[in-house]
């Protein structure tokens, strides 16, 4: 598989295998497929494997666990993730910690290669107060700055993380702010599909601005991680679990009709198609959702069919409608 530079941390494969299906998240799948599916994506040339303990409450850290044993094959590397939220100044070590413990415990290994904070980073507390439903998921951009990257530093160099990034699918101009600051994150996940939609994880006002967000980590040589690519779902056939009529992700969804009928008229799966898209976006690897061997197989085509022609760029984006998001 086609290798890509990936800022300042060594070559990513365009494709990553993310923990969300394995995690279970992602509709029905088993522990030992999940398990066949992670040796699959290495044999394919997958050198990243991006994980959370969110993902199934640790269930994803623990498959590559017991995928490998302790021992990743050469060239192989490992991310994971913690969603602090918004404690108290005397819990943020702690709670980092802990995180990152758990994680190796899970996984069986003594290093985590990348490390994201999951939360997003939002400007103040006037926007976590106005949003209290997900106030768990926000991290002040001053906690932030003055207690937790001054923290992944200190990781860094004791050598218990390689490297940290953040997650920004959140507030995109504190993202942008945040990549434009020094010490800068080695890489950031930010939204890669078609309708430059979080979905549910929309926890603000105003556009994503996810491509703002890529152009900002290019002009900053930070690593980009592509994610969310069929938008939980939404530019499949058919989601494959059941969701409340109005739920973003069903609301996207529908936005997609277009999308759809464009998919079938070229003689391709829309996940097929929307996975070729993100992969055209200015990124270095891509994320993906996978629960099966057979999903995986499709991305794996998607990235040898390499990314899609202008032209036809251009007719997916007429499509569908991004400033509904």
């Amino acid at each position: 598989m086609q290798q890509k530079s990936f800022g300042r941390l060594p070559p990513v494969s365009v494709l990553t295998l993310g923990g969300g299906g394995l995690g279970m998240v992602w509709g029905e799948t088993t522990f030992v497929e999940c398990v066949a599916t992670v040796h699959s994506a290495v044999a394919a040339g997958i050198n990243w494997i991006d994980l959370a303990p969110r993902y199934g409450d640790g269930k994803a850290e623990l498959v590559v666990g017991e995928a490998f044993a302790g021992r990743l094959p050469d060239g192989v590397r490992v991310t994971s993730k913690c969603n602090l939220g918004n404690p108290s100044p005397a819990d943020i070590e702690p709670l980092v910690r802990q995180s990152v413990e758990g994680s190796l415990e899970r996984l069986r290994l003594s290093r985590l290669d990348l490390f994201f904070l999951h939360s997003n980073v939002v400007p103040d507390a006037d926007h976590m107060a106005q949003r209290p439903q997900a106030a768990s998921r926000m991290t002040l951009y001053a906690t932030f700055v003055d207690r937790v990257r001054p923290l992944f530093e200190r990781l860094v160099a004791e050598g218990l993380i390689g490297a940290w990034g953040l997650t920004g699918i959140g507030h995109p101009d504190t993202i942008i702010k945040l990549l434009g600051e020094r010490p800068a994150p080695w890489a950031v996940q930010c939204i890669a599909n078609l309708l430059d939609s979080p979905g549910g994880l929309k926890f603000f006002d105003g556009p994503a601005k996810p491509r703002a967000v890529m152009a900002a980590a290019r002009a900053n040589g930070v690593g980009v991680m592509g994610i969310r690519a069929v938008q939980a779902g939404a530019l499949t056939s058919a989601l494959d679990r059941l969701l409340p009529e109005h739920h973003p992700e069903m609301r996207d969804y529908a936005r997609a009709v277009g999308f759809r009928r464009l998919a079938g008229e070229l003689g391709v799966t829309p996940a097929l198609l929307a996975h070729r898209y993100a992969l055209s976006l200015d990124i270095d690897t891509l994320v993906l959702g996978v629960k099966n061997r057979q999903e995986l197989a499709e991305c794996v085509a998607a990235a040898e069919a390499g990314p899609l022609a202008p032209e036809l760029l251009a007719r997916i984006d007429q499509t569908v409608d991004r400033n509904a998001c």
